[in-house]
């Protein structure tokens, strides 16, 4: 159960990265989100974060909010996987529309030496979000492949989409199904990979080699 202050913060996220995208990550933006959905200025100041990186990661803790609000179980059930993907990453994008350039903003600030690490840890943590809502469930080696691949593909469909002013954003949908279909060729011949006993590593077959090397 989130604190009233976490409540207060997490309600006024969307609403400061749109306010962002004209006063940048300041405080200005935060007063304004706080005067747009009747919140005390005060409570907002105190609630809401004053480090401009701190400041976009509590937006995105808000797309992931919003994402995880819209996407429940009976919404996705009927989709393949490949389709709850492309559908998570479509409405993160629809979302962040009104903050396009705090977006843009918000990823140069990730970029600074002493924010990298934190950028990394906030893009490993949206996309274990969406895996989990797409209702993945592997603990071993394809949980860490699954996010590191989809972290991939979203931050350079991001990227594309910052770039892309066309109507509709035509070419990031298509970009984004190329990256996706690239990952589900991947997926395929890994599966394939693993299914083939004579490709799999052998600790035994290793050790035996060692011990008797082929003639």
């Amino acid at each position: 159960m989130p604190t009233p202050l976490e409540a207060i913060r997490l309600k006024l996220a969307l609403a400061v990265g749109e306010n962002a995208a004209f006063d940048g990550w300041t405080q200005k933006a935060v007063d304004a989100a706080a005067k747009q959905l009747g919140i005390d200025q005060a409570q907002a100041r105190l609630a809401y974060p004053k480090g401009q990186a701190e400041m976009v990661d509590t937006y995105i803790q808000g797309v992931d909010a919003a994402m995880e609000a819209r996407f429940t179980p009976d919404v996705i059930a009927a989709m393949k996987i490949r389709d709850r993907i492309r559908a998570l990453i479509w409405f993160r994008l629809e979302t962040m529309a009104p903050a396009r350039e705090a977006v843009r903003t918000g990823l140069s600030i990730f970029a600074m030496p002493q924010n990298v690490a934190l950028g990394a840890r906030i893009g490993w943590r949206s996309a274990d979000l969406m895996w989990r809502i797409a209702g993945d469930t592997a603990t071993d080696y394809n949980h860490y492949s699954k996010r590191l691949i989809l972290s991939g593909v979203y931050g350079s469909t991001l990227l594309a989409w910052l770039e892309d002013q066309g109507e509709g954003w035509s070419e990031t949908s298509a970009f984004l199904d190329r990256r996706l279909a690239g990952v589900m060729r991947f997926e395929k011949w890994k599966a394939a990979w693993r299914g083939n006993d004579l490709h799999r590593p052998s600790l035994t077959r290793f050790l035996g080699r060692l011990r008797y090397p082929a003639r």
